[in-house]
């Protein structure tokens, strides 16, 4: 699995966006996304979702181009913007709804996910009665419950406590051992050091530069 994002460009009411993105992702990794908000950061994730046509350029995912040999990746969870749940169903009748589109998991994996994320899935509670956190640990469960091959989180810890984004950070590396591109982004350079392996940073629709994560500063946010 591999992602390859070529000379990308996005113009919208002649604003550009995104200007000339090359970048290359391979299964294993996790990358982040660093910027302002504004910076182009969802807009990429969108497009590498199938999401947004290009101006100019393309995303390639293991050699076939999104728009042309592929409407959407094959195998993908994202988590971007506002997850769009039904507000008077539980979470568990929420994912069992989402699960029930493809039909590729168990009732008890759907249980072992929510579980998973810091959630109760016995908890009748309708979702509009959430906190801003559980809401937030629920779309983040939803993308990852399947097993996707592909995984793209837009500022996941949002709302989420220092614990929950320790969680979170065993969750996405766990994942990433088991073969997933994950894609995260995330406003906090500190915590996408702690999450990522490589990241990318956008400034006003560029990249501007691309860094590897050295393993001691995980070690040492580990130890905070």
């Amino acid at each position: 699995m591999y992602i390859e994002v070529e000379n990308l460009t996005k113009v919208i009411s002649k604003n550009t966006v995104l200007s000339n993105i090359n970048i290359k992702m391979e299964q294993g990794k996790i990358y982040g996304l660093k910027g302002k908000n504004g910076s182009g950061k969802t807009m990429l994730m969108r497009a590498i979702c199938g999401l947004m046509i290009p101006t100019e350029g393309k995303v390639i995912i293991d050699g076939k181009v999104l728009g042309k040999e592929l409407s959407f990746p094959e195998s993908i969870g994202a988590l971007i913007e506002s997850p769009g749940f039904i507000s008077n169903y539980s979470g568990y009748k929420n994912l069992k709804i989402l699960a029930d589109i493809q039909g590729k998991i168990s009732e008890e994996k759907i249980k072992q996910t929510i579980s998973l994320v810091g959630l109760d899935p016995e908890d009748k509670k309708k979702f509009k009665k959430y906190s801003l956190g559980m809401k937030q640990k629920l779309g983040i469960a939803a993308a990852i419950m399947e097993d996707a091959k592909i995984i793209v989180l837009d500022e996941p810890t949002n709302a989420l406590d220092e614990n929950s984004i320790k969680n979170l950070s065993e969750i996405l590396r766990d994942l990433r051992d088991k073969g997933a591109l994950i894609i995260i982004s995330c406003h906090d350079s500190e915590e996408l050091s702690y999450l990522s392996d490589e990241i990318f940073f956008i400034e006003n629709g560029e990249m501007k530069k691309y860094i590897k994560v050295k393993e001691e500063v995980k070690l040492n946010e580990t130890e905070k």
